[in-house]
């Protein structure tokens, strides 16, 4: 199977490209790294670790760009004690490519690969503020037909910081059968 997917973009002329969808390259860190940082919602790791994240965790990642410019990406790793589950660690998309259904079709992107190689289910924690990302992946459930199930994963006083507690939301099973088809 590719790495890649392509689909057309919609909407104003900021983007008149093709989106292009694939596993990220060494270089994309930085890339990744400002789009995280111009989010405004996303907790910022450093630029060495987005570096060696398209390094490490290419395999569970995907990029998306138009002109060859990365506009979003799905950041993830496969769990250790879980290898049937993938963790989403971040989705980002750039602030020229929102409200277009991008994060969504990133995220079919990369699961359709991963469950092809047996993962069944998706992991990923959310603030209880962030309703994008809740409506994200209920969206995500949905197209999938899974189930999607919800509990609290890190208390705010888990964190050494001010940081709002973390929700963990699981979603799956996943299966081929069960694939979003036109995405």
């Amino acid at each position: 199977m590719s790495g890649k997917h392509s689909e057309r973009a919609d909407g104003d002329n900021q983007s008149t490209g093709h989106v292009v969808i694939e596993k990220p390259a060494k270089g994309d860190g930085a890339a990744l790294w400002r789009i995280a940082r111009d989010s405004g919602k996303l907790d910022l790791n450093s630029s060495y670790a987005y570096l060696l994240w398209c390094l490490d965790f290419a395999d569970t990642s995907v990029v998306a760009r138009v002109d060859g410019e990365v506009v979003g990406f799905v950041m993830g790793y496969r769990r250790p004690a879980r290898t049937d589950t993938a963790l989403v660690w971040q989705v980002a998309v750039d602030s020229s490519q929102r409200g277009r259904g991008l994060a969504g079709t990133l995220l079919d992107a990369l699961y359709g690969r991963l469950v092809d190689e047996g993962v069944r289910y998706l992991d990923t924690t959310i603030t209880p503020d962030n309703e994008a990302s809740i409506r994200l992946f209920e969206s995500f459930a949905t197209r999938w037909g899974a189930e999607l199930q919800r509990s609290e994963l890190f208390a705010d006083g888990d964190f050494p910081d001010a940081h709002e507690r973390e929700d963990l939301f699981r979603i799956g099973p996943l299966s081929p059968a069960r694939r979003p088809r036109g995405r």
